[in-house]
């Protein structure tokens, strides 16, 4: 049968989808709109199985701060070029997995695929970009984070291929919302591994301790205190690995722990950093 050109329009209008694609659906359908969608979508996943090998390492980190700073979400949504990760569709896409993750609150990546939002399945509009732009899309990562008293700040490094999200409790933010945004800004460039000390694992101390120790071996000191060298280097270690430790960019005389307390020593507050998170594109896959 004839396919006209208002009909390959609608379903383009609709999917999103190649004016060739939607020709092709529409004749394998017999002009069957609803079966044409389905032959788009299977057409999706037969793209996706075929890009599943393939890496993923561009993309965009989104964080959507809502609740007046109670609640957060933030997420990393990849795809294989930067071409793609500009694109509006791409855009769109990673809008619409960062607001199903606000009203869903799925418990993983596998549970949020299986959810709806806005009366579309998200495993659907999945293979749909995937079919549509031909590249391999993944949501890597995402975190669900709230505060009841205090405050969540996020920021995205310029280009959306970084973003940090700080929590701070004991405090209602408006006092101390520029230093938390420093902070947020010195996690994305410092580049820590943990908030505090007490964060590090025993494996990662005892790690460092064997390093500096046979660094001091091979400079000739004697055994009997290499133990005592290496324990007295952790120092270092701990100030570049630990937020809190860290010297604060715009006062390197002293450490974010420190500048916290002279802060809530002026204001007579008990403000606490308890947490961040430090997404950056593909960070988990290097």
């Amino acid at each position: 049968m004839s396919i006209s050109a208002s009909q390959v329009k609608e379903l383009r209008d609709k999917t999103g989808a190649g004016m060739m694609d939607c020709k092709q659906a529409l004749t394998e359908a017999n002009g069957d709109y609803e079966k044409a969608i389905e032959i788009l979508r299977k057409k999706g996943a037969s793209v996706a199985a075929k890009r599943s090998e393939r890496d993923a390492n561009e993309g965009i980190v989104k964080i959507k701060v809502f609740n007046d700073g109670k609640e957060a979400v933030i997420a990393e949504v990849n795809c294989e070029t930067d071409f793609v990760a500009n694109s509006d569709d791409f855009l769109s896409f990673a809008d619409f997995i960062l607001n199903a993750i606000v009203k869903n609150k799925p418990a993983s990546v596998q549970d949020l695929i299986a959810s709806e939002y806005d009366g579309k399945k998200v495993s659907d509009e999945l293979e749909t970009i995937i079919g549509k732009i031909g590249e391999k899309i993944e949501i890597s990562r995402f975190a669900i984070e709230n505060v009841e008293n205090g405050l969540l700040v996020d920021y995205i490094h310029h280009g959306s291929k970084l973003g940090v999200l700080i929590k701070a409790e004991n405090t209602d933010g408006a006092d101390i919302v520029n230093l938390l945004k420093d902070f947020a800004m010195q996690t994305a460039a410092m580049k820590p591994l943990y908030l505090s000390i007490e964060d590090v694992s025993k494996e990662a101390i005892e790690k460092e301790i064997d390093i500096y120790k046979e660094i001091s071996r091979k400079e000739g000191k004697p055994e009997q205190i290499l133990e005592k060298i290496a324990l007295g280097k952790l120092n270092k270690f701990y100030q570049e690995v630990c937020l809190l430790e860290q010297a604060f960019i715009k006062d390197n005389t002293k450490a974010i722990k420190e500048v916290v307390a002279d802060f809530n020593k002026a204001h007579s507050k008990n403000v606490k950093i308890s947490k961040f998170y430090r997404y950056h594109l593909s960070d988990e896959k290097k």
